[in-house]
């Protein structure tokens, strides 16, 4: 895809408004949820049972600093592990300090690769400070985590060391890389191995360092029987070009043959240039392939993401929030190109149609520069394969909620890498619920133009406000209409004075879904969809 080819749909506030075409006409729509006691953390570990999420390691600060000293310190790692409940609104806490001192190292690092199989979760290297070594490093190790057994044991203060079992391995030596769970096999793509402390002049100076990538695909299974780890059918495929690259984003899809696998979504570095690579690499096992006339130009670090199918239209949507990338929209819609890769706000779109063409839409903002190194945590109720994937066609009801996204850097400005002393960014505690909704949502379509019509108010909210603005007086009829055009109730049926008139609407009786606000007159007509 040549770089004018980015399409760039109209945002709203903090949701995003897709054309008809994307997502099954449906919007990405943001709530923002006050949780007391939400961890702050980024590039973490989770997983979740019954609704309820269990977060280890990360970091609790924001973007790394430049100097050696102050980079990746052992401070700010994570040295607790969480409970949410999203639901509920509580958070439970407990130190892991208890655990073997090996696994204390390991999950207390930031960028490990982990995936979720069945009440599982298996966490694979990641880097931080070691005190067994006094240095920085990559750890080796897979570990295993009885997921409700966790669960059980943080909520309720009991030991954590019976649901932790581990290995050392040097094959799993990885930092920065994704772990994918196809079938019986895992899929460790990409990252590196990084010992020493960081140090952006390189590594012959200062403290310096070892940095290998990868550069590869391991696939393996792993063989568990709730007590043994064991690695099996392990296979590896280098390549230094195409697998070179690390902190991306590696998401399940299915291919227009109705195959599946993965497609590893640009990542950093170029060799000659740190610039993120622009082009996507479809995985299907121990086979890749680079896609051929598409680049991705938005959202190319680590953020927080979800993929959708609709398999009746034979398309594969993955939509990224905000984060990192060289390329970004400014207000008036103009693409940039800043080589400085900045912090960016934007909610993309990568869609593959049922020929297999990609095409990349900007389709809204974040409401801060928030993302990097987040987490999409897709709803248990939310129709989705075992991969987290979403069914898109399987979606019924006007307003659907299909995750949450959780943790990140939130950053105070574009560009703070080179004046970073630590205070510029930082661990969000912020979360937002993801809906997706039925047709437009806060835009007017308007029959005869003139007037215009607007609806103010946030998703699960007990009351909107609407604006109407004639142009000339006016006798007409403002109504509340459920998302199947039915009436609720008449709001104004009188003459209406030209100008702006401004209504308070109370939804505190109604039950959660997609409503609208209809202006009917013989001259006039206008209709706003909201979500209640």
């Amino acid at each position: 895809m040549n770089r004018s080819s980015i399409l760039l749909a109209t945002a709203l506030l903090v949701h995003a408004h897709v054309n008809a075409q994307a997502l099954g006409g449906r919007t990405v729509y943001l709530e923002e949820v006050t949780l007391p006691g939400m961890p702050g953390v980024q590039s973490f570990a989770w997983a979740q049972h019954n609704g309820e999420w269990l977060i280890l390691g990360g970091r609790t600060d924001g973007l790394h600093q430049r100097q050696p000293f102050a980079s990746f310190l052992a401070a700010d790692n994570n040295t607790t592990a969480y409970v949410v409940d999203p639901v509920g609104l509580q958070v439970w806490s407990t130190s892991i300090t208890s655990l073997p001192a090996a696994l204390v190292e390991q999950l207390q690092c930031t960028n490990m690769e982990y995936v979720q199989r069945d009440t599982t979760l298996y966490v694979i290297g990641g880097y931080g400070y070691a005190a067994s070594l006094l240095d920085h490093t990559t750890h080796d190790r897979l570990t295993a985590i009885d997921v409700p057994g966790a669960i059980q044991a943080i909520k309720n203060g009991q030991p954590l060391g019976p649901h932790f079992r581990s290995l050392a391995d040097p094959r799993m030596e990885v930092t920065g890389g994704y772990l994918g769970l196809e079938g019986d096999h895992f899929h460790l793509v990409g990252g590196q191995r990084f010992e020493g402390r960081y140090n952006p002049m390189g590594p012959n100076h200062g403290p310096g360092f070892v940095q290998e990538y990868t550069n590869a695909i391991r696939r393996f299974r792993i063989e568990d029987d709730g007590v043994n780890l064991t690695i099996a059918d392990y296979q590896e495929v280098i390549d230094t070009v195409n697998l070179h690259r690390r902190d991306y984003n590696l998401v399940p899809q299915v291919f227009p043959n109705g195959t599946t696998g993965f497609t590893a979504f640009t990542g950093v570095f170029q060799y000659g240039q740190d610039l993120p690579w622009l082009n996507t690499v479809d995985i299907q096992g121990t086979s890749y392939t680079v896609v051929p006339d598409f680049e991705q130009l938005l959202n190319q670090y680590h953020t927080a993401h979800m993929a959708l199918y609709d398999s009746l239209a034979n398309v594969m949507s993955t939509v990224f929030f905000g984060g990192i990338g060289r390329y970004y929209f400014d207000g008036n819609g103009t693409l940039w190109d800043d080589p400085n890769v900045p912090f960016v706000n934007t909610i993309s779109l990568v869609e593959r149609d049922a020929n297999g063409v990609m095409q990349e839409l900007a389709i809204g903002e974040m409401p801060a520069l928030l993302g990097a190194s987040a987490e999409f945590i897709p709803w248990p109720a939310a129709p989705q394969r075992i991969n987290g994937m979403l069914k898109l066609d399987q979606m019924t009801a006007d307003t659907v909620l299909v995750g949450h996204i959780m943790g990140g850097i939130e950053s105070s400005a574009a560009n703070i890498f080179f004046i970073n002393t630590g205070t510029q960014s930082d661990a969000s505690t912020r979360l937002f619920r993801v809906y997706l909704v039925s047709g437009p949502t806060g835009i007017a379509e308007q029959e005869t133009g003139g007037e215009l019509l607007r609806v103010n108010g946030a998703p699960g909210s007990d009351a909107v406000r609407v604006t109407l603005e004639l142009p000339a007086a006016d006798t007409g009829e403002l109504r509340l209409l459920d998302g199947s055009g039915r009436l609720v109730r008449t709001l104004v049926k009188a003459r209406i004075p030209a100008g702006q008139q401004t209504y308070h609407v109370d939804l505190s009786d109604l039950a959660p879904g997609t409503y609208l606000v209809e202006y009917r007159s013989e001259e006039r007509h206008a209709t706003v969809r909201f979500v209640r």
